[in-house]
């Protein structure tokens, strides 16, 4: 007998999936792979079977493919496999053996998905791995994320085993007499996390045990506590981040009313990669001269007088973007560019908007970043100004500076400082016939 009742209702719980949907299933050969694919059959459902080789044991990794390979053709479902050199591409890529193996496999499974056609990938977590996550991420150091455990579901990857104990699998492998292959590496204590199955967890045990269950409802806690502590912290980049075309803006004094402030404001920042310990540093150098950077592999975070300025580094390629006639969209950097048009004659004062008058254009327009010697004719004003003189007016921070995106006519004459200022000449007269609108967004 398979537990289908609650193998359904912990997919409907957690919107796993939907009736008619594609499903990729995981499965290394092991207990709760094997177990999972039975469920996903006996309910009826559409998926396929894929299985990595990572040749770390030998015949014994030959012998799990093979024996996956007969699960889908007894099953008439699809098969995918493929095999890794992991140790090699571990070497290469410093990281661990395990890390390795991870990285490969999610990588694969989300290429499959995508080009097979599956809507999710499952893999066979269950309730012990849930646990076993916990205590790991806690010897290595870990915020709220880290002590919900595992997630049934985040993005592509499903987890619909989480409902069962390990100990409830091995029984109802039993019942069914179904087979499997053992992992002989699952007996080492050489990983971290084996370690933690074979002599943390028992010893736990000896005092509380209940202990998965315990952890079960733990893990729910911090789940709650993870969602509520982030419609807090949305509720503070909305008020507190403006963002312009010279980047996310962040007032200093509202820093300095954070509490508790470092929790905050790492919360805040995660979006942009900053780490706890350049969050120590910024910190520590609030009352500091202006200038200041700080990284994160993506952004760079800037003290402006009064203000922390997030900008992108200048990572992408594309160094210029040409816009036809017939774009509606563009992108350029971590921007993009909405363009519309309107018959009857429209203007209105945003520096996020440009409203050109249409018949003076030449396409293709091109979109790039400011360069010496650059001159347009500010709104409202009848000489010319250079970009570098009008930046400094506008109070624009240095690495910002090339992060502007700048919009020429095809003769080479500047249309607009996209989210500054627009160009007088191609403003909208009594005249005009058509307008196109530009409009700037973050993307």
């Amino acid at each position: 007998m398979f537990p289908l009742p609650s193998f359904k209702a912990f997919v409907a719980r957690h919107d796993l999936f939907q009736a008619g949907q594609k499903v990729l299933l995981t499965v290394s050969g092991g207990k709760d792979s094997v177990l999972m694919v039975h469920l996903f059959k006996q309910a009826g459902l559409d998926f396929g079977i894929a299985h990595c080789n990572f040749n770390l044991r030998g015949e014994e990794s030959a012998g799990d493919e093979e024996f996956v390979r007969s699960l889908a053709l007894s099953l008439q479902v699809p098969f995918y496999h493929a095999t890794f050199n992991t140790k090699p591409y571990a070497k290469a890529n410093h990281l661990s053996t395990q890390m390795a193996a991870r990285e490969l496999r999610y990588n694969w499974f989300e290429e499959l998905r995508k080009q097979e056609g599956y809507d999710y990938i499952a893999v066979a977590h269950h309730q012990n791995d849930a646990v076993e996550t916990v205590l790991l991420n806690l010897t290595r150091g870990t915020g709220i994320s880290g002590l919900h455990g595992i997630l049934p579901k985040r993005g592509k990857i499903i987890r619909p085993l989480l409902f069962l104990s390990r100990a409830e699998i091995d029984q109802y492998m039993v019942q069914n007499n179904l087979a499997y292959r053992e992992d002989s590496s699952n007996a080492s204590d050489h990983y971290a996390r084996n370690k933690i199955r074979l002599h943390v967890i028992p010893r736990l045990q000896e005092i509380n045990p209940n202990l998965q269950y315990t952890f079960a409802q733990n893990m729910q806690r911090f789940a709650d506590t993870e969602a509520a502590v982030e419609q807090l912290v949305q509720r503070y980049r909305a008020t507190m981040i403006t963002e312009t075309a010279a980047g996310r803006t962040i007032q200093i004094d509202a820093v300095q009313e954070l509490h508790p402030q470092k929790f905050l404001l790492f919360e805040i920042l995660k979006p942009w990669g900053f780490t706890e310990p350049v969050v120590n540093d910024l910190l520590a150098s609030l009352n500091s001269q202006t200038g200041g950077s700080f990284y994160s592999p993506t952004h760079r975070l800037t003290i402006d007088r009064n203000a922390l300025l997030i900008t992108a580094m200048a990572t992408k390629n594309e160094t210029e973007v040409h816009i036809q006639a017939s774009d509606t969209v563009v992108h350029y950097n971590d921007y993009e560019i909405r363009i519309d048009s309107k018959d009857e004659l429209e203007f209105e004062r945003n520096p996020a908007k440009a409203f050109v008058d249409q018949e003076l254009l030449q396409f293709p327009l091109t979109l790039r970043s400011w360069k010496l010697g650059d001159k347009f004719m500010p709104l409202g004003m009848k000489g010319y100004k250079k970009i570098s003189d009008f930046f400094i007016d506008q109070k624009v921070p240095l690495p910002q500076k090339a992060q502007v995106p700048i919009l020429f006519n095809g003769n080479g004459e500047l249309v607009w400082v996209a989210g500054m200022r627009q160009d007088n000449r191609y403003k909208v007269s009594a005249t005009t016939k058509k307008v196109l609108i530009f409009e700037l967004k973050f993307t």
